[in-house]
This record gives structure tokens, sequence and C-alpha cells, in this order.
């Protein structure tokens, strides 16, 4: 079945949404996703990766145990208020999953979700400690989350410096958002354990003026910047960053300030920036002989098809596969093609990706490999160093995939999600 494209803003987007539903028997998956604004660049790779994906299933397999998926898409602007509209427009139409590719957004939908019993699977995104699955029953966000990332960052750091940084001078630059602000706690710790100095510089939406914070990492000289950026900031802060020569090589985004859009507009002066991931890079995988010729040679590419195997189209199709296997897994355990949200949620809580079942999909080597339990519903929250070649324009990975610090971290998560579960009368356990 053809894919929904839905595009519009208001009640036009609501209304839009409801007239194009799919058929009732359809496993359905809305895409929350942002084709304009300032933060479009990154929104676009990954609304195409999660929607080719989803269309390969469909035309090469007739979709997941014989149902074809209908993939709604509605767009959000990576506008927090937006993004609530599409969720009420799309969640009577069957929807299975939500992914709503946004900090702001996904905060907003945990309480609603959880009330109408449809998962949400916010991938390296969201609230960190909805981990606890005995606290967010019905919220997952495996392989990894920020907080893992933010340690990721740090213990790169504490390899390239024999394992010793106390002393040294850490700036950390983030949207001024809940989504920058994620990392601040978790960087805190870690800096009370390994006795560096944090340097907190926040940076406006959309993040295009950018000249004092650089003004500081100039004057102040810190040893390392991490930054957790999205969308334009990207690009302008590394061009900031080769304006005053800081050394690319002492610079490291998060996963989601490691795309080309991030580093081709500074050219050379971009080669050696280091961004963290989660899964592969590149296209050097069987699946996409598939993509170009079911989805890409067909005509039926979500965009223009000129996005294969570039990080962000990457990760939008690892989403999607995450999304597809949990759906066939809940397939399996309840018997029944036709499953509803509560199945799914099932589906994503017995989740187990292994290298055999990866290679079989066509991704052979291209994520870590990783289980879901009702009490850990973030994965084994592994993760690698990218560094960008501007020469090959190419990312590539610099890193075996790595452990986060638990030992800081299992805390942090206890104590914040502890904390919602007595602010909303929530009982944890596993049900």
């Amino acid at each position: 079945m053809a894919t929904n494209r839905l595009k519009a803003a208001g009640a036009a987007l609501v209304s839009a949404c409801l007239l194009a539903g799919p058929a009732a028997a359809d496993l359905v998956f809305p895409d929350l996703s942002y084709r304009t604004g300032p933060y479009a660049a990154n929104g676009i790779p990954f609304s195409d990766g999660y929607q080719d994906y989803m269309t390969l299933l469909n035309e090469r397999d007739g979709g997941i145990g014989g149902v074809p998926i209908e993939v709604l898409e509605c767009e959000t602007g990576y506008n927090t208020e937006k993004g609530v509209e599409c969720y009420e427009a799309t969640k009577g139409e069957g929807a299975l999953l939500y992914q709503p590719l946004s900090t702001g957004i996904t905060y907003q939908l945990i309480p609603k979700a959880t009330a109408d019993g449809i998962p949400v699977h916010s991938m390296g995104y969201g609230r960190t400690s909805a981990k606890n699955g005995e606290v967010f029953r019905w919220v997952f966000n495996y392989p990894a989350n920020y907080w893992d990332g933010a340690s990721h960052a740090i213990n790169h750091i504490l390899a390239e410096n024999d394992g010793d940084i106390s002393g040294k001078k850490i700036a950390l630059v983030y949207h001024n958002s809940a989504y920058g602000k994620e990392p601040i706690r978790t960087l805190e710790e870690l800096s009370a354990k390994h006795g560096y100095e944090l340097m907190l510089l926040p940076v406006d939406h959309p993040g295009q003026e950018q000249k004092s914070q650089w003004l500081q990492i100039r004057r102040q000289k810190p040893d390392n910047v991490i930054m957790w950026g999205w969308g334009v900031m990207n690009q302008v802060a590394i061009q900031e960053a080769v304006n005053i020569r800081y050394p690319m090589e002492n610079f490291i985004g998060i996963w989601w300030s490691g795309s080309e859009n991030d580093v081709l507009p500074a050219g050379d002066g971009a080669d050696g920036y280091k961004a963290l991931t989660f899964h592969n890079l590149g296209d050097d995988y069987p699946v996409y002989d598939d993509l170009q010729s079911y989805v890409v040679d067909a005509g039926k590419a979500a965009g223009a098809g000129d996005q294969l195997g570039t990080a962000l189209y990457n990760r939008g199709m690892y989403a999607a596969m995450l999304a597809t296997e949990a759906a066939r897994t809940a397939q399996e355990i309840h018997g029944t093609a036709d499953i509803t949200p509560a199945m799914m949620r099932d589906g994503m809580e017995a989740l187990e990706m292994t290298e055999e079942k990866m290679a079989g999909l066509g991704l052979p080597n291209f994520g870590p490999t990783f289980s879901v339990t009702c009490s850990n519903h973030g994965g084994d929250g592994l993760g690698a160093m990218a560094q960008w070649d501007a020469g090959a324009k190419e990312w590539s990975l610099i890193s075996d995939y790595g452990p986060a610090d638990e030992e800081v971290l299992r805390p942090l998560i206890i104590a914040d999600s502890t904390a919602f579960a007595e602010e909303n009368g929530i009982t944890p356990g596993c049900n």
C-alpha cells in the first residue's frame, strides 16, 4: 500500500490526517516529520529513511506477517504544539507506535500516550529516565539515551588522555531547550567523579547566532567541546569553530550533531570533527540494493531518493527496522498478524536484536546487539565514535561500541524515574 504523506498545519493538519485514514487492517505507523523550517535539513533524511524502509517491506514482503504497513506523515516543523496536534489527529487511526523525533514533543506525549495505551519510541532522545520500564511502561528509548551519550563523550576524552582528565576544561555548547539541557546533570556528575571543569554555553533557537559562545571558547580555551545541537545550529557551530581555529579532533557532537549536513558547509575546515553514534554508517549493506530496486527505482521513495547511506537516512531506516521487528515480535507473541497498540508494546518489551537477525535483514554489523526487558526499556546503551573525513566526504567509525558509565547513570535514572512515579501516582513494577 502506498505511503500516506500528510503535510499541513493547525486545523488543516488535523482534518487532512483524519480524511486520509488507512484501512483498519493495516499496521499504522505515524511519522511526525519536519520537512520545513530551520531543522528541515536534518528532518528530511530521517523521515525518508523511516518511510523508505517500510515501503520496502510492503513492496518486497507484502508488509509484516502479510499485513500492509501504512505510514501517516504529519508535519510538525519541530514545533511541540504541532507535534501534539499530529498525535491527536492520528492516534485514532490505529496508530501502533509514535516516534516523535523531538525531545519537547516526547515530553508532552509521555502522559498522553500512556493514558491512551500507545507506545512511544524516543530512540536516542527524549526523557532519559524512561529507560526504567517499571515506571514508563509505554515509553522506550533503546538502544541508547542522552545520558549514555554524555558518558560516551567523556569516556572518549578519558581514553585520549590516558584515563586522567582532572583539571581539564570541557565546554558544552547546547540547544537551549529540553533537548539540549538533557545531558547537563550527567556531565555535572561525571565532572565530580573525574575532576574536570564544566562550561555551559546555551544557544537559543534556532541557533544561527553563536558569536558570543565561541568568543568565550576562544578566550577560555576549553580542552574539549561537546555539542548538543540540531538543525542549522550544528553547521553554524562547526563554522564558528573553524573561524577561531578550534582543533576539530577535540570537538565532539552528540549523534544528532553528526550528519553530512552539519559538516559539508565548512568544507575542509570540518576535517577531523567527531560525533557519537549508536549505529553504523555508509551504504555498504545488502538492504540498500533492495531499497534501490524496490523503492527508489520504482518511484516510491519518500523523498528524492538522494539520501541513501547518509547518517540520518540510516538512522531513520534503523528506527523503522526496530519498529517493524518489534511488530513482528508482537505478532509472534500473540499469534496474530493484526496487532493492537498494546500488543505492539509487548513486542517492543520483548525485542531482541542479535547479529544473526540484523544480517538476515540485510544489515550485518549495522548496530550493537541488545535486548529489552520490562525493567530496561533502553537496551544496553552502547555507543561508538565517528569522525568526518572532509577529503572523502564521509563518516567512519573510529572506535568499537562501548558501554556508558552505569555506576553514575543508574542512580540518576532510578532517582528521576522514582520522582516521576511519586508525582504521578505510579506504582513501579512489571505487568
